[in-house]
């Protein structure tokens, strides 16, 4: 069976359900979530996307994202079991905001998200999945958006957009 997203409306009620793929060639508004996580020192986890993802391939972004599944678990119970799925771990999660965007992708993509932003900390041992992940490392904030200017193609398009086009970074930094 092929994943499925939630589409919603402006106000992120649901409108009903379509293929991943289809809603992402297509440009419907869906839900999706977000994880960013960072250590006692303050630096973020990054991911390199696997290079055989379907979009975004080998780009660096946020600690994890995805899709919640409908009628699985809350939104916050989701992202926990995806981070665990992603990244070998997981930990707390805090929800810190919901930002819409709409977003051409190079590949032709859309990437239109209703997304829930969620923040946790974590210390302990990395063990990427990886069909999902080549790569991780962890950074510092001024350091990421120095890279996030000097080299934006290195980087997925929602993560440069909630980074630099949001006032995302000044609520993480607030709460690490």
């Amino acid at each position: 069976m092929r994943k499925q997203v939630v589409v919603v409306d402006e106000n992120n009620n649901r409108v009903g359900l379509k293929e991943k793929d289809l809603a992402h060639i297509d440009g419907d508004l869906h839900r999706a979530f977000s994880i960013f996580v960072f250590n006692q020192s303050g630096e973020l986890l990054l991911q390199r996307r696997a290079l055989e993802k379907y979009h975004s391939a080998g780009l660096w972004s946020n600690s994890c994202c995805s899709h919640p599944i409908l009628n699985r678990q809350k939104s916050g119970e989701e992202a926990k079991s995806r981070l665990f799925d992603e990244m070998g771990f997981t930990c707390e999660l805090r929800k810190v905001t919901n930002i819409t965007y709409n977003l051409k992708l190079k590949c032709g993509m859309i990437e239109h998200e209703c997304n829930d932003i969620y923040q946790g900390s974590y210390d302990g041992e990395i063990r990427p999945n990886a069909e999902e992940v080549c790569e991780y490392r962890w950074i510092e904030i001024k350091t990421l958006l120095e890279e996030l200017n000097d080299k934006p193609e290195l980087y997925t398009e929602w993560f440069k957009h909630l980074l630099l086009k949001t006032e995302l970074t000044e609520q993480l930094a607030l709460s690490v």
